[in-house]
């Protein structure tokens, strides 16, 4: 190149400034007049602009390929001259708009070069048109210049503060308060007991510390408190009547901070996930409940034990292996083992020789609106109180009887999405017990619900709910054992509106009929107000 050439390029900024305002209108008429080979808006066009930096071969531009028609400007000045500029990610972007603050940065990129060559060059190089043209052109875009260098020391600033104050590289802190207040509302007694009638406020509080080492597996500790008691209650001592209707946020407790829930789930190649449960281990960690919107584990969704799940499920809970393999996008395998209580080393306790409960379920979902699961439960020495509070006296036989039991439990579980705010939810449960000692009977115990979500009813959160159903009930005893005489129907309403992303307030009732299945009992109404805090 001809030393005329040179300085006619580099140190006219005349020439340079029209250069760029002449390419930024061809690129428009260009875009305008071909969408397809030129896309106007990409998915970074809306962002806030940030900072560019100095590149050395346009090869370091990934967006930038040999057939561009911009690609021999490009190159001549980037290798040539070295008075272009790309992205932190090495992007070019050159099909989208160029804002003001980035036309500044690019301008300045050229303006510095201008000035290591006017350094370089001899005096007689340089007119003193060119000298007064390049400081007005930093004089007019001096505050957009300022303003890039203030945006970027405020980043610099906040980026140092996160990374001192951070709690974890790998573990991240979320939080959840649930405050309730409940009474009974209506019904007198119970198994010829008075109902008590206060008025009672509580909470239940967990914090969950969530690791991951490889960015697919899971190590959750939580740590949980809570202080409410469990409804309906006696009057005289305050002991349960029924457990029907109890709430799934209830705790027996005076808000003493333990370890919950603790396990460490993780990837077995590409279809398979291995949970493993050292305490408080459930079933929804590793099976699919398919009760959407209704499931919240008392903190979203359904109020109560038995409006969150099939009953069944509360037959496996403890410490063990959970397993979910998947066929598919639409078949999937769930297989666990859970023992009630295996850190007792002592004689019928312990991982093996103790209560524990093994679930199968194989769940079926031909399109993400509908989903059955065919669910098999087997159980020693373990009945529905162990991880919930439902069914009446009689149906929990392990507690009724005093004796070591067996149970075989069959059920299904189904969701149908009849729309994006209208839900349908059931499930059917029948259990068959025995006694293995002592005086030997069986017993025959079924459950069933219907539910009803309403998602986003009112305002875009918000959930309305209806469950109907029938809680554990013994519909047949061998042995000299009662059955229940009864039938109860559970009914529990609420609406769950949802003040922003992180509060949530739920006024609910549940209307129990023939409590405990029994109906020489006062029919029972419960209200509860639940307010839900997440962070």
């Amino acid at each position: 190149m001809s030393k005329f050439f040179f300085q006619a390029l580099w140190l006219n900024p005349l020439i340079l400034t029209a250069s760029l305002t002449v390419a930024s209108s061809a690129v428009a008429q260009v875009q305008s007049g071909s969408e397809a080979q030129f896309p106007l808006v990409d998915e970074m066009s809306q962002s806030e602009p940030t900072a560019l930096s100095q590149v050395t071969s346009v090869s370091q531009l990934s967006d930038v390929r040999p057939t561009d028609w911009a690609f021999q400007a490009l190159q001549s000045l980037v290798e040539r001259y070295g008075c272009i500029v790309g992205y932190p990610d090495k992007t070019f972007r050159g099909n989208r708009a160029m804002t003001r603050f980035e036309f500044a940065a690019g301008l300045n990129a050229c303006l510095d070069r201008v000035n290591e060559l006017i350094a370089a060059a001899t005096a007689d190089l340089v007119k003193k048109e060119d000298l007064a043209t390049l400081q007005k052109l930093q004089e007019e875009f001096a505050a957009e210049l300022a303003t890039l260098r203030g945006r970027v020391d405020a980043l610099e600033a906040r980026t140092a503060t996160l990374e001192k104050q951070q709690f974890s590289t790998t573990t991240k802190l979320s939080g959840e308060a649930v405050f309730g207040i409940a009474g009974v509302a209506a019904g007198n007694t119970i198994n010829g007991r008075e109902v008590s009638k206060n008025t009672i406020v509580g909470d239940r509080v967990r914090l969950n510390f969530d690791t991951s080492f490889t960015g697919k597996d899971l190590l959750r500790t939580r740590l949980q408190a809570s202080n409410l008691a469990v409804l309906p209650a006696a009057r005289d001592n305050g002991d349960l009547l029924t457990r029907e209707g109890n709430f799934r946020f209830a705790g027996e407790g005076n808000n003493e901070v333990g370890i919950d829930a603790l396990l460490y789930q993780f990837p077995l190649g590409e279809k398979t996930t291995v949970t493993i449960e050292v305490n408080a281990g459930a079933i929804d960690d590793f099976t699919d409940t398919l009760n959407p919107f209704l499931d919240g584990d008392g903190a979203t969704g359904a109020l109560t034990h038995f409006g969150t799940r099939n009953s069944i499920y509360y037959l496996v809970n403890g410490a063990g292996l959970g397993i979910r393999h998947s066929f598919g996008d639409k078949l999937e395998l769930s297989l666990g083992y859970l023992a009630n209580d295996p850190a007792t080393p002592t004689n019928g306790s312990g991982l093996f020789n103790g209560a524990y409960g093994a679930i199968a379920q194989l769940t079926f979902k031909p399109s993400d609106k509908f989903g059955v699961g065919l669910t098999y439960i087997h159980a020693y020495n373990n009945d529905f109180t162990a991880n919930g509070s439902v069914g009446s006296t009689l149906a929990n036989f392990r507690e009724a009887t005093g004796l070591p039991t067996s149970a075989n439990a069959y059920g299904v579980s189904a969701s149908f999405q009849l729309s994006p705010q209208f839900v349908l939810n059931g499930s059917v449960g029948y259990t068959n017990a025995r006694t293995l000692s002592g005086l030997r009977g069986d017993f025959d115990i079924w459950n069933w619900q219907v539910g009803l979500a309403l998602p986003d009813l009112g305002k875009k959160g918000n959930i309305a709910g209806i469950i109907v159903g029938q809680e554990p009930k013994v519909t047949g005893a061998s042995g000299g054992f009662d059955r229940d005489r009864s039938t109860s129907l559970h009914v529990e309403g609420f609406y769950q509106y949802q003040l922003n992303d992180n509060i949530a307030i739920t006024p609910g009732v549940v209307w129990l009929t023939a409590p405990d299945h029994n109906s020489d009992n006062n029919d029972v109404v419960i209200g509860t107000v639940r307010a839900t805090f997440t962070f």
